[in-house]
């Protein structure tokens, strides 16, 4: 018996989305086989169509060669709604790191490739650094990186920050990103900029900002939760009322998201989700009215945290470093080093 056409093209649909993967907030889409399109929706179709061939055919295509490394064993998956407790740290701390050295991939980090390790850190032997050259907006010395995490459905983090002498700001208000939380609603490898959701905790135009972006809820039941598109874009930001950034000396960032409840009786989102940011631990962002999902992802949880520092085309100021050290990812607060 033959399953529908409209189940058939539903299920590959939803299954190419695990095949395909989008540069860090760039604009290019690339299937399985390397292959790049300008949409999400061109590079399902595109892999859809492979994933029927190989049904109809009983094989795999060559180009199921090239696909990208699966995560770290013992790190998780995205689809995963958990790890085994025995593999996860003791107390609300999920995963912390010193960079005192450049053997992240050893430490259950992946889709990076290298990692500048400096001293005059924070704490340690090394912090790791991030470098723009200047000429374009490209990002030198290390490389973005991912690490994937036991799923909860609120997430803390801590690091020290610290931005080279003259740092520039966009004026833009948003730009730089620089780290960020996605959830089990996509795959590992999914390129933050268009996602089911995505939070950003960064220092933009001398404030620190927390945000959240879901732009690819455009064609879910419910829609976009996180404003509508502009220019292709979404997002809902809270910056600090104050500026704090003002000097190139290590400030102590700390952010925490806990996921809104939802009234499945009316179907419909409740507005209590939480949003809180700190900067050298005075509580500076602090709202607890926020919504983050609808009911379309009632198991939505975070499990995946990138840090990818990125200024966008034509965003980068001028030529510029910045440093971070004694990273701390948790489900509570911890309190900042020497507290």
């Amino acid at each position: 018996m033959n399953p529908s056409t409209h189940w058939i093209r539903a299920a590959l649909g939803r299954l190419a989305e695990m095949f395909i993967s989008r540069n860090a907030f760039g604009t290019r889409w690339k299937t399985l086989s390397g292959r790049r399109v300008a949409s999400r929706q061109r590079a399902c179709g595109i892999v859809a169509a492979w994933l029927a061939a190989a049904v109809l055919c009983g094989s795999v295509p060559a180009c199921a060669q090239t696909q990208p490394p699966a995560p770290p064993q013992g790190a998780g998956a995205a689809s995963a709604a958990s790890l085994p407790a025995a593999s996860q740290p003791a107390g609300a701390i999920l995963f912390r790191e010193g960079f005192d050295d450049a053997d992240l991939l050893k430490r259950d980090w992946y889709d990076g490739e290298r990692f500048r390790i400096v001293p005059d850190s924070h704490a340690g032997k090394g912090c790791i650094e991030f470098e723009w050259p200047g000429g374009d907006n490209k990002v030198a010395g290390s490389s973005a990186v991912r690490h994937l995490f036991k799923a909860t459905d609120e997430i803390y983090i801590r690091y020290y920050l610290r931005l080279s002498k003259g740092w520039g700001w966009t004026g833009k208000g948003y730009h730089p990103h620089l780290t960020h939380f996605l959830t089990t609603e996509n795959p590992p490898y999914m390129g933050p900029a268009a996602t089911h959701l995505t939070l950003y905790v960064e220092p933009v135009d001398g404030r620190l900002q927390l945000g959240a972006t879901d732009i690819q809820n455009k064609d879910m039941p419910h829609g976009l939760t996180q404003g509508p598109l502009r220019g292709g874009y979404n997002g809902m930001l809270y910056p600090s009322k104050e500026k704090v950034f003002n000097d190139d000396k290590w400030h102590c960032i700390e952010g925490y998201f806990k996921l809104n409840t939802l009234d499945f009786k009316n179907d419909r989102p409740n507005k209590d989700g939480i949003v809180r940011g700190w900067f050298d631990g005075k509580l500076v962002i602090d709202r607890t009215d926020v919504v983050l999902r609808s009911t379309d992802f009632p198991n939505m949880k975070f499990n995946q945290f990138v840090l990818a520092p990125y200024f966008g085309p034509g965003l980068l100021p001028h030529a510029q470093k910045l440093w971070i050290d004694d990273l701390v990812v948790g489900t509570k607060r911890v309190a900042p080093t020497g507290e």
